[in-house]
């Protein structure tokens, strides 16, 4: 059985997930031991660890619904058609991105580390188009746009066959894993392959070198295509959401409870010589973030299936406030780590709130109302955000609200 119809649960879980997005990023000034644009000077090792849980599944729960966008997204449309439509929506944005948002971000790095010039003497530099961090050019947070849209882009092709009448008979072999809890198994090659390929190629968002996971986050948007397209997985995911959870608190409590106590390769207190307890330690990062994903949906699913008043405004507006983020903390916090006789958790607290507040009225009051800046920012054009008829959305099964996050 295939799902044409929107899922509203899902546009909450992208909306809460942006909403992690922004307290992950506006904790980073401050998190010990990873480095970041804008640092203060003193850090804290607990907030680090609630950064290291939140990065373990955050990016993984955003590609995962970013697949079922892309099922939505291919309704009624050629693979060329969905190819146009990803350029505008995903391309455009990102090089909007890289050459308005994201150089104030650098700029203010530069700053902090003793450049004396103007933006305007510094912003030329950044058509050298010489990579960060030895140049002035990147995407920075806006890699995950870019991932994504080199993922629809290769697999537009296969997206346009499993839609198709021609997948008929595969989508019938995908009901199979619903029976149970065999929908687990689609766990298998992210965990595989992050166990044996992420200490050759740690994670550096940058493409080139980013050979493990690019192929790791692929395999999680390749996930929630399937189980959308199948229907009876997402429901196996809600009838199994505590077994999910299950795998994800126990991996995550003997992940924490190993890591605090000095047990993890690398550290002198590693009681293992076979290299096979090292990639079993690997393995337990995906397999937290799997649990975590999948019990997420599943949960999802069944409390967070209910529409809303917000949600359109909302789902508009997730996206460019995704775009305008992150350069919006690195400013902020470029004056906030300056502050004298200030606790960490004020800065922080701090830094969110004015993040949340700046971020939301510049979209509201300068990205909403016009017409170039919606597109800029991969919106849709004004004109076609109109209410429709119920009995029209019945007759013509419309896209889900989930597509106007352009994702």
């Amino acid at each position: 059985m295939e799902t044409t119809q929107r899922q509203t649960y899902l546009d909450w879980l992208r909306i809460l997930s942006i909403l992690g997005v922004l307290f992950f990023h506006s904790a980073m000034p401050f998190v010990a031991e990873d480095g970041w644009h804008i640092k203060n000077h003193e850090t804290s090792n607990l907030m680090m660890e609630s950064n290291h849980f939140l990065h373990l599944f955050r990016m993984p729960l955003l590609f995962f619904i970013s697949g079922t966008v892309s099922y939505y997204m291919m309704q009624r449309r050629s693979t060329l058609s969905f190819i146009g439509l990803r350029f505008r929506r995903l391309f455009i944005p990102l090089l909007v991105g890289m050459f308005i948002i994201v150089p104030p971000q650098i700029y203010m790095e530069r700053l902090a580390n003793g450049y004396k010039g103007s933006f305007l003497d510094f912003y030329p530099s950044t058509f050298n188009f010489q990579p960060y961090p030895k140049g002035n050019f990147s995407w920075h947070h806006l890699w995950f746009i870019a991932y994504l849209f080199l993922y629809d882009l290769i697999f537009a092709p296969l997206f346009a066959w499993m839609i198709s009448p021609k997948s008929n008979g595969f989508k019938q072999k995908l009901a199979i894993l619903a029976r149970g809890k065999w929908v687990y198994l689609l766990m298998l090659p992210g965990i595989l392959w992050f166990t044996f390929t992420s200490w050759d190629l740690p994670e550096t968002n940058d493409l080139i070198h980013d050979g493990s996971y690019f192929v790791y986050w692929l395999l999680f948007l390749l996930a929630g295509f399937i189980c959308i397209l199948q229907s009876k997985l997402m429901d196996s995911l809600e009838r199994n959401r505590r077994f999910a959870l299950t795998i994800g608190f126990l991996s995550l409590m003997t992940w924490e409870v190993m890591r605090w106590n000095g047990i993890e390769p690398l550290h002198p207190h590693w009681p293992f010589q076979n290299i096979a307890f090292s990639y079993a330690f690997t393995a337990l990062r995906p397999i937290i973030a799997w649990g975590w994903v999948l019990a997420l949906v599943g949960y999802g699913k069944h409390y967070l299936n209910k529409p809303h008043n917000a949600l359109n405004y909302l789902n508009q507006a997730v996206y460019p406030f995704y775009i305008l983020h992150q350069t919006v903390i690195v400013l902020i916090a470029y004056y906030i780590v300056q502050t004298q006789n200030e606790s960490i958790l004020s800065k922080y607290i701090y830094t969110v709130g004015i993040t949340f507040f700046v971020t939301v009225l510049t979209y509201h009051l300068l990205v909403r109302p016009y017409a170039l800046t919606r597109f800029l920012f991969g919106m849709k054009p004004k004109e076609k955000l109109k209410t429709v008829p119920i009995r029209e959305i019945v007759e013509t099964k419309p896209e889900p609200i989930l597509s106007a996050l352009n994702l």
